[in-house]
């Protein structure tokens, strides 16, 4: 038997300095590690093409022919080696334009070659540039019709003999040598059988080296759900752990703060959807056990009055409650909104941040350890270890993707005896499948519609030939008395030429739109953050009735008498931000538009996402179509949520395997919670073997 936790330098063919850096470039430690790194894509080497039948646009191809001649060609940088290939239908040419010293030679002219590569079509003439080749009856009959595998490589690694074909064949040598032992079965025989898995052996061999393409698809099948089950399975057990050992506050009664605000205070009827959740938080805080619960809602949803009436229900048990925000605006926005909600209501409500000092912060302290601030509202500074309640029952965090596990955990530790029941809010819509794999070990609940009176935001894409007609829209909204967001693209790499951009567009507008007859504020990154909040609060206010921005107004700007975003370069923002920025308006009871202005080229998938903000305004939808777009890496938000790089699967394409793998694990999990069965204890070696392997399963939460 082999033992695959060998240290990669004793592989043959591998050594200490070409192991060095396979660990620095791929984090390839061992041999399972050499494994485990899977071909990205596959070349298909079943199929040979006729060169008659070849055309600019064939890509790859795979050809049988004699080389006939080889020559060199041109001086000094412009030297070339040029081939002719023939087979029954036709001729090629094959040209290179490095190593052509050790081509002339190796290749003979007079010989059968395979040869693989990518056409090109240049001045009107077909060739394939540096085409790899073998001789046909040295070629490895193995590799010959088959699908070979492509794995990601980098520049120092392919300098090292180390790009795919180098890995190719260190993989092929290590096969070579292995048992089905020498890996062992990792699921049950029930669940292979139930779910018609390949084992793992051959979905691991297949996976590399498939002789065709049922048995890749076989492969891929038994290790995406291998991936996606063993997940499922951690954090249905950290679920159903934390609900069993971690404690909390009973709050049984519901008294006269939470019935007061209920019955004379709440400035709306709550919609179905946030009673239900009420309900969901009301049934948590009387189990005896701490609640965790994700709280979803798209932009207006109504959150912050759910959050809010969460905070009076331990504020009626005798407990305090805290909001934390990511940013100072966000959370000043939240600081005010629920000083206005509780207006009149004796409660103490507190506001803490960084830029809070001296004598002001001592004061907020000293309240806080007293007892005499039911509810602080703040940024991280909340956690610091300075910061002491004097029983803190509930933490809210908004848009908690944005703070780490760690932050998140500390404010745990401000309350005694338990941990303070939590609620982690995102307007941020996270599909479905993406919920189960970030927030797996939490209760989920959703509000999924908006209050009443709130019209839908009318959605248009509008080109260049269409501006006068924008510019005539605007003005006629104006007269109407309503004010206008119209905000240009900020990216990093680009800043200079954005800021370019968006100042020749403010002087544009300037001139459709001349004082005294129109006000014009502007916002961007680089202002002064004064010079920001002045801009914004005369915009707030009336006093201008144009707002030109950058997506610094993406949150913490609530102006219901703004009814038109019109966005620039639409083309240019990702799907969630573009439905981040289009919330910013339809926050009254006058119909609101969005006009998302492009070019007259957009890519293919630029065209995707505007038909997807003109189709609709529901934010879980459109996270949906995000993540089929893009995939879960580029998600707003999941970057810093833990998520794991999974090796093979895709959350925008498996949604079918994640859910199946879920039920399954809770299924599993509800007759056997701990996996003590006989039948389970391949799940429980390989969760306890991978959870010493693999930090990043406890770091989920």
């Amino acid at each position: 038997m082999i033992d695959l936790s060998t240290s990669i330098e004793y592989l043959k063919g591998v050594g200490p300095a070409r192991a060095d850096l396979l660990k620095k470039e791929l984090s390839i430690f061992t041999f399972q590690d050499l494994l485990w790194t899977f071909p990205f894509r596959y070349v298909d080497k079943t199929q040979f093409h006729r060169i008659a039948d070849l055309g600019p646009a064939s890509g790859d191809v795979q050809i049988k022919g004699i080389l006939r001649t080889l020559n060199l060609l041109g001086d000094g940088r412009k030297k070339r080696l040029v081939g002719k290939l023939r087979d029954e239908s036709g001729v090629i040419e094959l040209v290179w334009f490095k190593g052509i010293h050790f081509l002339q030679k190796s290749l003979i002219p007079g010989k059968e070659y395979i040869i693989y590569g990518r056409i090109n079509d240049f001045n009107g003439n077909l060739n394939i540039a540096h085409p790899e080749m073998e001789a046909v009856g040295v070629a490895n009959p193995e590799e010959a019709s088959t699908f070979e595998p492509v794995y990601p490589s980098t520049e120092k690694l392919n300098g090292k003999g180390l790009d795919s074909k180098g890995r190719r064949k260190l993989i092929k040598y290590l096969f070579d040598q292995l048992i089905q032992k020498d890996i062992p079965e990792n699921l049950p025989e029930y669940l292979l059988s139930k779910v018609r898995l390949v084992n793992r052996f051959e979905a691991i061999k297949n996976i590399h080296f498939p002789p065709d393409i049922q048995a890749l698809e076989a492969a891929r099948n038994r290790l995406k759900f291998e991936e996606l089950f063993f997940l499922q399975l951690r954090l249905l057990q950290i679920k159903n752990r934390r609900k069993g050992a971690v404690k909390g506050f009973i709050f049984e009664k519901i008294a006269d703060y939470f019935n007061g605000f209920f019955n004379e205070k709440l400035p709306f009827e709550l919609t179905g959807a946030q009673k239900r959740v009420v309900k969901e938080i009301r049934k948590d805080m009387v189990t005896g056990a701490q609640m965790n619960r994700l709280l979803q809602g798209d932009v207006g949803s109504g959150k912050t009055i759910v959050a809010l009436l969460a905070m009076l229900i331990a504020i009626d048990n005798g407990y305090q409650a805290c909001l934390m925000a990511p940013t100072e605006i966000l959370a000043q926005q939240h600081f005010q909104s629920l000083s206005e909600y509780l207006e009149g209501m004796d409660l103490g409500v507190g506001f803490l941040s960084g830029s809070i000092k001296g004598k002001k912060r001592k004061a907020i302290l000293e309240q806080l350890k007293a007892g005499e601030i039911h509810i602080l509202v703040g940024t991280h500074a909340l956690i610091e270890p300075w910061v002491e309640f004097k029983n803190l029952g509930l933490a809210v965090t908004d848009e908690q993707h944005r703070f780490g596990v760690a932050q998140r955990a500390s404010l745990w530790k401000k309350s005694k005896p338990y941990p303070p029941h939590v609620l982690v809010m995102s307007a941020t819509p996270i599909p479905r499948t993406l919920a189960m794999t970030l927030y797996g070990d939490l209760d989920v609940s959703v509000i999924d519609e908006l209050p009443p009176g709130r019209k839908p935001i009318d959605t248009i894409h509008r080109t260049e030939s269409y501006r006068l007609r924008v510019i005539g829209f605007m003005k006629e909204q104006i007269k109407l008395g309503r004010q206008i967001y119209v905000v240009y693209p900020l990216i990093e790499e680009s800043e200079a030429m954005d800021l370019a951009n968006l100042m020749s567009g403010y002087e544009a507008l300037q001139r459709e739109f001349p004082p005294p007859d129109f006000q014009l504020s502007i916002v961007h990154g680089k202002m002064k953050a004064a010079d920001k909040d002045f801009e914004m609060q005369r915009f707030a206010n009336g006093e201008t009735q144009i707002m030109v921005a950058t997506t610094v107004i993406e949150v913490g700007v609530n102006v219901p008498n703004a009814s038109v975003m019109v966005i620039e370069n639409a083309e240019r923002f990702g799907l969630s931000q573009l439905h981040q920025l289009r919330g910013r308006v339809g926050r009254g009871a006058d119909q609101s538009y969005c006009i998302l202005m492009t070019d007259f080229k957009v890519s293919k998938e630029g065209k995707e996402r505007l038909s997807t903000m003109v189709r609709t305004n529901n934010g879980f939808e459109i996270a949906e179509a995000d993540l089929k777009l893009r995939g879960p890496g580029n998600i707003e938000g999941t970057q810093q949520s833990g998520i794991i790089n999974f090796r093979i699967a895709e959350l925008g394409k498996d949604q079918k395997i994640l859910q199946t793998a879920r039920s399954l694990a809770q299924r599993i999990l509800d007759h056997d919670p701990e996996l003590e069965k006989p039948i389970n204890q391949p799940l429980k070696q390989f969760l306890a073997k991978e959870k010493t392997k693999n930090r990043t399963w406890s770091r989920i939460s």
